[in-house]
């Protein structure tokens, strides 16, 4: 699954240290979200988006050929 969440995070001007503190994880994991080795839960990637004031779907990108992995 793709996101934009470092598009979006550094577009807002926030460095991974401060979003993986907001968002209670370890900058690596932030690193491992934004370069897609990573899906999140659903209840961290509803903090994500409700984070940036977004819904999942304007921060995690879905493609129909996914499903069915």
């Amino acid at each position: 699954m793709k996101n934009r969440i470092e598009e979006i995070r550094r577009t807002k001007g926030i460095r991974q240290e401060e979003f993986a503190r907001a968002m209670g994880v370890s900058r690596q994991t932030i690193s491992s979200l934004e370069t897609g080795r990573y899906n999140p839960s659903i209840f961290l990637a509803y903090r994500i988006a409700r984070y940036f004031g977004m819904t999942i779907e304007e921060v995690f990108l879905f493609e129909e050929s996914e499903e069915g992995k």
